[in-house]
């Protein structure tokens, strides 16, 4: 079987070089004022979109006998492996479901994960106008 590299920068590199691994992404000032502004990112919104399905009891720890279950009727863990987008959909959950009473721990935890309070405010103003879009929206029969 013959090989093909389809790496063009490997082509360019002298015999037994390596690539230099990518630096991580460096934060810089228009990312400081777009959470200052209080915008919240597409993926965020995205993650705050989602949130709406998802049930209170995403937000407590599975016990073993609910992580057999899901491993039985293969079922996915709602969890978000990112610390910072776990505390924008936890926030969001508790948003979706009881509006602006949230506990004080979890605001804790969504201020300390780096979120402004003008994200914060963002969020809760675009929850609670949909919900108040979907209440007065007329039901069909």
């Amino acid at each position: 079987m013959a090989y093909l590299n389809f790496d063009p920068l490997a082509e360019s590199l002298p015999a037994g070089a390596a690539l230099a691994p990518v630096a991580p992404p460096v934060s810089t000032a228009a990312d400081d004022s777009h959470a200052a502004a209080g915008r919240l990112s597409a993926l965020e919104w995205s993650v705050v979109a989602l949130a709406r399905n998802d049930s209170l009891s995403s937000l407590r720890a599975p016990g073993r006998l609910s992580s057999a279950m899901a491993v039985l009727f293969r079922q996915s863990n709602r969890r978000l492996a990112d610390t910072r987008l776990e505390a924008l959909r936890r926030m969001a959950v508790l948003a979706w479901h009881h509006s602006f009473q949230v506990p004080t721990s979890e605001l804790r935890a969504f201020f300390a994960a780096g979120f402004s309070t003008g994200q914060y405010e963002t969020m809760m103003a675009s929850i609670s106008g949909a919900l108040s879009r979907d209440r007065n929206r007329p039901r069909r029969r």
